[in-house]
């Protein structure tokens, strides 16, 4: 990931391409149109501690000069570099400078005082020896070397930045190196990019909560947990509601979430079944679907839409809808296999979130181990294992039994992207690979 971010989005939703819909949209294209509607979240001010992994919006100047004194760089004693170039060696001591000390003034040239790391250099003295060339007794230091250079050891007042020059620019992702920079210039406050608020639904008579036994017919809610803390990656605190299969319920609850949203990311109820509502009631509601159907391996049935206030939802003169929300939102609506969904949210939501912060997407890459098939006209993410070997991630594939076998994922690191353009993948070669560990 860069450090250095671009700001992109000068409108709620920048959009230029509108309503490109066909029955089964390539993986690419379907990127291509979420990218084109990133969303501006605003800019708000947090303490700067917790200001780690957000984007900054405001350039950090320094408030004073870097370092702000002549400051000492080793222990040891300070000495008037014209006493040892006369050929003197030998130094009583005056004084001692401690660092957080007010200054000393060396009173005799032929004399040291004795200086200690982050001190402030004391008046007269422009060369620092440490310790390990010294040897000190009796309050006399005894010079070991017969060489040394004026300023040495000193750091001097200004050399690193001086009062009013830039010091981390606006744009830029802050990382532990810049929360330092921010302590030191006394930042207490910082404007970063706001995070967006973001509806994590799951829908489903059959799930049941984590702690509750299900019913031999019903299973546990996984997958809002898999968004959840696939989105804590990106300090981003998502919601979660559960909604049942009804539509009128589901109708009310994302009339509710979508005045309130940023981002509304649906888990199931998008593909053709009797009770997959999703995209009737997301109609009804006048939120505009851009794509439905993704030609991928797994998550076909993805679909993505957005919600924009107070303006007609684009079905055209003849057949209009207002939108009635008060909220900018786009709304991803993955299917229910746990696969799909933890695909989904890699591959198109990180992206999107990504470019809204100004972010310039970065890909990784991985070598495939083995010769691999793969027959449909799909993009097919396979599940992989990750080895580090001299510095290049090798992906061997890790064989599951679909989309819904949650529990191969354990067994692997990533996923590897297979165009959908061929059918046969061999050994050695490159493809783009989503990590979901830390190699």
């Amino acid at each position: 990931m860069e450090e250095k971010f671009n700001n992109v989005c000068s409108s709620p939703f920048d959009s230029s391409i509108k309503n490109k819909v066909t029955k089964l949209t390539s993986s690419n294209t379907a990127l291509e149109i979420i990218l084109n509607e990133c969303l501006n979240f605003g800019i708000e001010e947090v303490d700067f501690i917790n200001s780690l992994g957000r984007v900054l919006k405001e350039n950090i100047v320094a408030d004073r000069d870097f370092p702000p004194f002549n400051r000492v760089s080793m222990d040891g004693i300070g000495i008037c570099f014209d006493s040892f170039n006369k050929g003197q060696r030998k130094f009583t001591i005056e004084g001692i400078q401690p660092a957080g000390s007010p200054q000393l003034t060396l009173k005799n040239s032929e004399n040291c005082i004795e200086v200690m790391t982050g001190a402030v250099l004391p008046k007269n003295i422009d060369v620092v020896i440490p310790y390990e060339q010294v040897e000190v007794e009796n309050s006399i230091a005894t010079v070991q070397i017969e060489e040394v250079q004026q300023f040495k050891n000193i750091h001097k007042k200004g050399t690193d930045k001086q009062q009013g020059d830039l010091i981390i620019p606006e744009n830029t992702l802050i990382s532990s190196a810049e929360i330092g920079v921010l302590a030191t210039v006394g930042k207490s406050k910082v404007k970063v990019i706001k995070q967006p608020k973001v509806m994590i639904i799951s829908t489903g008579d059959e799930l049941v909560d984590v702690a509750e036994t299900p019913k031999d017919y019903q299973i546990r809610r996984s997958n809002v947990y898999t968004l959840v803390s696939l989105l804590e990656r990106l300090k981003i605190n998502a919601k979660t509601a559960h909604i049942t299969d009804n539509k009128e319920a589901l109708k009310s609850k994302i009339k509710g979430y979508l005045k309130e949203y940023d981002v509304l990311l649906f888990s199931g109820a998008v593909s053709k079944g009797k009770f997959d509502f999703i995209p009737e009631v997301l109609d009804e509601l006048g939120v505009e679907k851009l794509f439905h159907k993704v030609a991928q391996r797994p998550g076909k049935p993805f679909w993505f839409g957005r919600n924009v206030p107070d303006v007609m939802s684009g079905r055209g003169v003849d057949n209009v809808v207002e939108s009635n929300q008060s909220q900018n939102t786009a709304v991803f609506a993955f299917p229910g296999n746990p696969i799909s969904t933890f695909v989904g949210c890699m591959k198109y939501f990180y992206p999107w979130y990504q470019k809204s912060l100004g972010l310039e997407e970065q890909q990784n890459f991985a070598i495939l181990a083995n010769d691999f098939t793969f027959k449909p006209s799909l993009t097919y993410f396979l599940q992989v294992k990750l080895e580090n070997k001299n510095g290049q991630l090798i992906a061997t594939p890790i064989a599951g039994k679909g989309s819904g076998d949650l529990a191969n994922i354990v067994l692997t690191d990533g996923f590897l992207e297979l165009p959908a353009d061929r059918t046969e993948f061999k050994k050695g070669e490159v493809f783009t690979i989503m990590k979901y560990r830390i190699f």
